[in-house]
């Protein structure tokens, strides 16, 4: 097993290997789906606060919360730190979207690789059966268990 035609060093050696390995790839696109999302409505937060204290006196004093500390100050220095602040988190979220596709094409090419295919659930493949009506074509199998 030492000389493997063209692979490399990081090949896994068995079906485990590769699930495991499809596992990991999948866990961390959910990752950045919940991040991204998490980050998103922090975005839509900070806008409904620009959205509230824009039309107001920039000499009015307001409350802003600085790394667990409620800080007084005006209108007029809060505004443009949550525009930055809400800038940034846009910035990020575009980041994140690119790494996103990247590890999304990454699982593709690695699901292309391994020839993987992902078994649905009974509830879906009944779904599916429901749809095609008649178009199926195979053998259809009863749930487990149910063999006598």
């Amino acid at each position: 097993m030492s000389s493997k035609a063209g692979g490399d060093a990081n090949e896994p050696i068995n079906e485990q290997a590769v699930a495991n390995i499809y596992g990991t790839m999948r866990s961390e696109i959910n990752q950045y789906y919940s991040k991204i999302t998490e980050l998103e409505i922090e975005v839509s937060e900070h806008s409904l606060v620009i959205g509230a204290i824009t039309p107001l006196d920039p000499a009015r004093r307001c409350y802003r919360m600085i790394g667990g500390v409620l800080v007084e100050r005006t209108i007029k220095e809060v505004l443009p730190a949550v525009q930055r602040n809400k800038e940034g988190l846009e910035e990020v979220i575009s980041r994140m979207n690119e790494a996103l596709e990247r590890k999304k094409k990454e699982l593709s090419e690695f699901e292309a690789k391994y020839k993987i295919r992902i078994k649905k659930s009974d509830d879906a493949v009944k779904d599916d059966i429901g749809r095609k009506e008649g178009s199926a074509q195979g053998v259809l199998v009863g749930p487990a268990g149910a063999s006598e």
